[in-house]
Order: C-alpha cells, then structure tokens, then sequence
C-alpha cells in the first residue's frame, strides 16, 4: 500500500499532501471501479500527458510524450483487435532494443519494483501516455487496418459482398429487369390482366399494407428505466466518421461532453479521412482529454464511410460501439440507456435510435424530410422490429456489441447504404434488433442539390444491397427464414420502384386528363391508376402525421400535403440512382452539414427580417 500511496502522492505532485488525501484517491478509484491512473488524469482533470510523466519520474524511467517515428523492427498483431488492448512494444532504436509501454497503475508500481531488482532496465524501457502508443500502433499497423477494412468483409463473406459481386452484368442486369418490372406495371390495365394485375398487387400494394399493419401497431410500452451506478457501467465506444467536416467539431465535442457517462468509460474515436486536412487539425486542436481520440484514416479507395469504420473497427476497446454523423446531437442519457436494454435483453445485438431532424421549419424540403424521418423511427422501424423481421438500420446512432460486430465482418466498405446492408446481414444472422427509446437530433439537406446527391445515394446503396443479397436467393431464403424473405424483397422493391411507378402514373393520370379535356381521351382503366395512388399516398400520408405526431410536431402537418411533388423528386433521383449504378457504382455523395448554432442564428436573422423589414429608421 506504501508504494500505492507514494505514487498517488508524486502523481497529485503537491509535497503537502498528505497519505489521507492519498487513500481518498485511491478510494475513490477502487470505488468507480477505474484504474487510479486513468482517473487522476479524467476525473481530477490533470490531464493523461501530465499523469505518466510524473508516474515515470516516480518510477525511475525516462519518459517520451510520443514515440520517435524513426523506430524499427515493429511488430503489428496477428490479430488486428489486439491493437486495442496492447500496453508495450518492443523497438529497435538506435541500434538498441528499446520497449515503451503505456502501464497501468499497478503496472508502474511492478515497473518500480522490476527497476530496483534490475538496474538496467532504465536502459531499455520508456514510458509514453496510451493515447500516444496507441496513435503510433495505429500508424504502424495502418497497410494491415487498410486491408482488413477493403478485403475483411469479402473473406467473411464471398457470396455476399458488393466488391464481388457488384459486376457490370449483374449492375446492367438489375437495371433492365427493374425497367421490365416498370413496364409491365404501367401496361397491366391494358394487356395480360389475369397475368400482370398480381404483380402490380405485389408490387405496390403490400408495400403499403405494411405501413398500414404498422400504423395499427401499438407503440411498445416502455419500463421506466434507471440509470445504473457509474462502476457498473462498461467502457462505451464512439465512433464519428468525418470528411471535410472542421466546422462541426466544436459541436460534435460539446455533444460528447454532454453525454451522461462516466468519462473515464468512454472511447470516443474521431475517425477522419487524412487528406481533410482542416478536419483533422480541428480535432487535434480539441484533443487532451484522454476520452478522445484521433484515428487518421489513410487515403486509399474505395472513399466511403464504411471503409473508415471499419478501419476504426479493430481499435475500439468498448463493449459496446455506436456510430454517430458529423451533426448529431444524441440525448445525453443515450449510452447508459443502451447499456440497460442490452443487459436486460441478451439476445439483443444491435440497438437503433430515434433520428429526429430539427430544422423541420427552415423549408417545405426540410419539413418533408422531418416527416419522412418521424414515420419511419417511430412508427414502421419499430413495428419491424416487434414483428421480428429485417430492419433498414438509419446510417447513425447504431449500438452494437462490439463482439458480434466484428464477427460479422464490419461494414461493405463497397455498399453506398452501408446501414441497409448491415441490417440484412444481421437478418440473415437470425440476430435481433430493436429500437431505442432515445432520440438523437440531425438536420435535413433544406437545399435540392444536396438532398438530390443525398438521396441518389441512397437509392443507390438500396439497388446495391438488393443485388448483393439476392445473387444467391435460395440461400438468403434459408438464413433469414421465409417471411423475413419475403418482407425483404416487398420493401426493397417496393421501396426502388415506387418512386419511378410514381413519376410514370403522375404523367399518365396529366396526360389523360389533358386528352379528356380535348375529348380525345378514353381512360377505361383510369380508376385503377387513381385506386394506386391514393392507396400509396394515403399510408405514406398516414405514416409521417402520426410519425410527427408522436414526436410533438403537428406544425409540420400541412406541409406533408406536398408529398406527391417529394414523391416527384425521389423518382428523380431513382433514376440518377439506376444510372450512378452502372457508370460509377462505389462513388459516395458527401452531405454538407453545418453546425446548429448556424442553423439557430439564421433563423434568428429570419425572423428580425420579417419583424422589422416593414421598417424603417431614419
């Protein structure tokens, strides 16, 4: 206890302190259940650096802030999850084999203790902060992180996978087959009726019977929850990919202050692109507080989010690991609450939150997009998800456990959606998902070209993922089961065509229309194409007012009235989707974003305008 205290002593570095003051840290540790190291430095605030410099003094070694980049003869783990966990490593440095290490309290002390048997040891081992070794481990392992994260998924699974099996005669082949499927939707009140109408059931409305079936379901009662005792929560991983995004740490950074979770249980990586330079520097010039990291992710295709994640993927060191955006604001009691379900409920494997867009009033565009989002958070996800079948993850605000992430390979660093594919893939699993009763704020594209490059993405991601799955469909019918099959191919097709089906009955209902004013028109079959419409716009109306509703924000209700001219530019942005698929079928559209307190302040100058524009002052 002597040598416990001696060091708490040099590391608090106040000669008055007393041993009392000593062992009421050393308490308080134990207590929280943290090592005495890691809390001086988040707890007390001193700060990592600070702490093993003054525990390597203590201990009698020398001391680096970071390792010198001139080493030789590092050896990177077999197993790439290592990384995340490796506390020494040897070197050759000038000629000589040197170790640094990153101990933890009681490794210092067995450190001390080592150096007074063996002299020489002060020759050969160094201390350095965590962050630092890990940052040069990183750096060290980077070819093999940048394999792992562009051929890991595709050696896990051969058969299923977009960068194998994306190719030009399966791209053009989805392309023409869903040309075909159009065509003979719009022709079926016309020729081979018996044949072709069942297919127009199936293709639109059940899609639709299934928003109704959700409308219908009940919201699940929620149990109160309580937050459980810091020393009984585990270490929580954060993930934040970021590509030219320096204008929205400072955000991101108050938002992961603000979570209610012991900080010193946190490992919150900033997993940034190494060519966006000012990102990168942002998030250096946040950095000091061991919680946070910084992982540069090497420049290498394909440049897509998945890629980043999953080279990030092997140095998490939580128990659990949940993804955020650049403009996400996540409830502060988020990870606790997901620790509770995951605890409660152990055959759940992945958790997804509310995503709830805030800047619903800016336009007509965001209002849509906020009614969109609130019809499929709160009312048809998790009506899949009590139904037990596959669920679209949204792209941010998933908790996994760490475990079964890596066990089923990342992300497709290919697919464009990589969301929507991980949540087949879970499907095909037979592993459970489910919502989470906590909410994290996002804003919506309020401008068309970045809501268009937005939503060609994703109608791309969605092509991606269908063509994947279904290269062998006797074997996904056998992994998922039969009616997470089906429920699959009616949403994901329902889903492609229904905005391209849209755009066609919309000309064809104007067309008519025109040629009935003239007197030339006969629209036998006319009622048929109403009957389609109204039953698609009505479950989608449906969907987003009680989506709305259940989030408090029934101002937005009229402007879901513009649904059909929404429903106008997904078909638009289908057809950019179906071409993107051929010519370039991994480019990712990056979203701009920009930081709330923008968002907050031009609402404010709006609002002055319309006051006081009428004004004037002389």
């Amino acid at each position: 206890m002597s040598d416990a205290v001696e060091l708490v002593k040099a590391i608090l570095a106040e000669d008055q302190q007393s041993d009392a003051v000593a062992l009421a840290v050393l308490d308080a540790a134990l207590e929280r259940e943290v090592d005495v190291l890691l809390y001086c430095a988040v707890t007390l605030g001193l700060g990592e650096a600070i702490v093993m410099e003054r525990a390597a003094v203590w201990a009698g070694y020398g001391y680096f802030d970071r390792v010198p980049r001139h080493v030789k003869g590092v050896t990177v783990p077999a197993r790439l999850e290592a990384l995340a966990e490796v506390r020494l490593f040897r070197v050759t440095m000038l000629d000589r084999e040197v170790a640094f290490a990153a101990p933890d309290f009681l490794g210092v002390i067995r450190l001390r203790q080592a150096l007074i048997a063996k002299p020489s040891l002060r020759q050969t081992i160094c201390l350095v902060p965590e962050t630092a070794l890990r940052d040069f481990l990183t750096e060290a392992a980077a070819p093999a992180l940048i394999d792992a994260a562009r051929q890991g998924l595709a050696r896990r699974w051969p058969y299923a996978c977009a960068q194998l099996e994306l190719t030009i005669l399966a791209r053009w082949g989805f392309v023409a087959g869903m040309g075909l499927l159009v065509a003979l939707v719009l022709i079926a009140p016309y020729l081979m009726q018996l044949w072709l109408l069942p297919l127009v059931m199936c293709i639109l409305v059940l899609p639709a019977l299934i928003r109704i079936a959700a409308l219908l379901t009940p919201p699940r009662k929620i149990p109160e929850m309580h937050r459980p005792a810091d020393e009984d929560l585990p270490i929580y991983s954060v993930m934040i990919p970021l590509h030219n995004e320096a204008l929205m740490v400072p955000q991101l950074f108050a938002a992961m202050r603000a979570l209610d979770y012991p900080a010193e249980r946190l490992d919150i990586k900033f997993v940034v692109e190494a060519q966006s330079t000012w990102t990168v520097n942002a998030v250096r010039a946040q950095l000091g507080d061991p919680r946070f990291t910084l992982v540069a992710v090497p420049d290498a295709a394909p440049r897509t989010k998945p890629k980043a994640l999953d080279f990030a993927l092997p140095l998490c060191r939580g128990e659990h690991v949940v993804v955020y955006d650049a403009e996400d604001i996540p409830d502060p009691d988020q990870l606790w609450k997901a620790v509770v379900r995951f605890r409660d409920n152990p055959d759940i494997v992945c958790l997804q939150a509310h995503l709830v867009i805030d800047n619903g009033r800016r336009n007509w565009l965001a209002a849509l997009f906020t009614g969109e989002y609130a019809g499929l958070f709160t009312v048809l996800l998790p009506a899949l998800a009590r139904w037990r079948l596959p669920m679209p993850l949204g792209g941010t605000s998933n908790h996994f456990r760490t475990n079964v992430l890596r066990e089923l390979g990342g992300w497709d660093a290919y697919n464009v959606t990589e969301d929507a594919d991980l949540g087949v893939r879970l499907a095909r699993q037979r592993l459970r998902v489910d919502v989470l009763a906590s909410r994290t704020r996002e804003t919506a594209p309020a401008m068309l070209a970045p809501w268009m490059g937005q939503r060609t993405r994703w109608m791309k991601g969605w092509m991606q993922t269908f063509i994947v799955h279904n290269r062998n469909p006797g074997l996904l019918c056998k992994q998922m089961g039969l009616r997470s099959f089906l429920a699959f191919q009616i949403l994901v097709i329902g889903m492609i065509t229904a905005p391209v089906l849209h755009c066609a009955f919309a000309v064809m209902v104007v067309v008519h229309l025109i040629l009935g004013a003239l007197g030339v028109g006969d629209w036998p079959w006319g009622v048929f194409y109403i009957w389609v419409l109204i039953i698609g716009y009505g479950s989608a109306f449906a969907t987003s007012w009680l989506g709305l509703a259940r989030l408090g924000k029934t101002h937005l209700l009229g402007q879901q009235l513009l649904l059909p001219l929404y429903w106008l530019l997904m078909g638009f942005a289908t057809f950019r989707a179906g071409h993107e698929l051929l010519v370039r079928p991994f480019h990712w559209f990056k979203t701009p974003h920009r930081p709330a307190a923008t968002e907050v302040a031009r609402r404010r100058r709006k609002a002055r305008r319309r006051i006081f524009g009428g004004l004037r002052i002389s």
